[in-house]
């Protein structure tokens, strides 16, 4: 699957865009790639799909904070390809529907973006679900797949989501002849003023259900257990939300289901901190092993690893495992992990221990020594982190 290019470069705004520029470029492309217009290119519904998810993103507050601060993986990473936008399930009418009223009554496209003089009703979208998601440090590290169970709407396969009897047809409603919306004109000083509110007698369905599916009491939708696999990728952090597009509830009787956050919490390891993409584990060490030196085995994001500690080794003292941190979320390799050395004094002798001690008390090997280029503790972290 191909990479998915920058939101806003497939507008053509700044990151800093307004959204009046946003919508001004969504409106120039969808005219341009448009599939009717475009008999003869083949990639013309492939350019008009990128833009409508790209202005599905941009165009909402919040999914563009997010796609902002994560990239693509904060609105649609959790899900695999299509998750983001339009390429998962969702069809040319479903985008018309929603995003045709950018393009106004006088738009001379109007018969194409979603019925001529704004009479079409706009598709219904249901309601997002939020989900906490845990994972311990080596799926966060690395990335996992994860299948959860979510109890959300789901369309009727009985009916297909009209709520009828057996999915039969339905038929348009005489209140508002299959608008769902009644114009209503009032008389006032200032002359004649029309307002158009949801008609009362289909609640805005335009459509009128003569006989009630028996599975969801003509809801079109049931509330069940939905086995949902979310692929999460490697370099999330705590309090990361994404998103997977319609895998959040259906609405009642045919519509977009909405989206489905996935709000990461990150599991505390017991051995090993994160530091960004870094991890630093504590390693102690008796001040004979760091005089003399040993072979030592160590906890790793992916299992155990022996290192060598050289003889003479100081306390504070931090060693760099390249590559054994956590993934970048954007790609950009792996970080390190960084063990600091601690050396342990005993805090009980016996009397022939403190008698071998007594007697290297003076030894001119055992006087501090420090050289002059011997950084401090925080010297050492400067290195490492700049």
């Amino acid at each position: 699957m191909a990479k998915k290019r920058d939101y806003y470069e497939v507008l053509g705004v700044d990151r800093g865009a307004s959204a009046d520029e946003i919508k001004k470029s969504y409106r120039k492309l969808a005219i341009k790639f448009h599939p009717d217009k475009n008999p003869d290119d083949p990639t013309a519904e492939d350019k008009f799909k990128e833009a409508a998810e790209a202005y599905s993103i941009l165009s909402d507050e919040n999914k563009r904070a997010r796609y902002d601060q994560f990239g693509h993986a904060g609105v649609g990473g959790a899900s695999g390809g299509g998750a983001g936008g339009f390429g998962g399930g969702f069809t040319m009418d479903d985008i018309f529907s929603q995003f045709g009223d950018i393009f106004g009554d006088s738009s001379p496209f109007g018969d194409i973006f979603g019925r001529q003089g704004g009479n079409g009703r706009r598709v219904r979208r249901g309601s997002d679900l939020r989900i906490k998601l845990k994972l311990n440090l080596e799926e966060v590290a690395n990335g996992v797949e994860k299948k959860i169970k979510v109890k959300r709407h789901v369309t009727c396969n009985t009916c297909g989501g009209n709520g009828a009897k057996n999915g039969t047809s339905l038929t348009n409603c005489n209140g508002c002849n299959g608008t769902g919306q009644v114009r209503k004109v009032v008389s006032t000083m200032l002359g004649q003023m029309v307002s158009t509110t949801t008609c009362p007698t289909c609640n805005g369905d335009g459509k009128i259900i003569s006989e009630r599916c028996d599975s969801c009491a003509g809801e079109g939708r049931l509330l069940q257990d939905d086995l949902i696999t979310l692929n999460i990728p490697g370099g999330v952090a705590e309090g990361m939300q994404l998103s997977m597009s319609g895998k959040g509830n259906v609405p009642a009787r045919g519509g977009v289901a909405g989206d489905l956050l996935i709000v990461i919490e990150e599991e505390e390891d017991a051995l090993l901190k994160r530091d960004g993409n870094n991890v630093v584990f504590d390693m102690h060490l008796s001040f004979i092993d760091a005089a003399l030196g040993t072979s030592v085995e160590i906890p790793t994001i992916d299992g155990k690893a022996r290192i060598t500690i050289e003889s003479g080794t100081q306390a504070g003292k931090i060693l760099r495992l390249k590559g054994k941190g956590v993934k970048d979320l954007n790609g950009y390799g792996k970080g390190d992990q960084l063990v600091h050395i601690n050396v342990w004094t005993p805090q009980q002798l016996t009397s022939d221990e403190r008698s071998t001690l007594e007697s290297l008390r003076h030894s001119p090997n055992f006087q501090p020594k420090p050289g002059k280029n011997e950084k401090g503790f925080f010297d050492k972290m400067k290195d490492f982190f700049h």
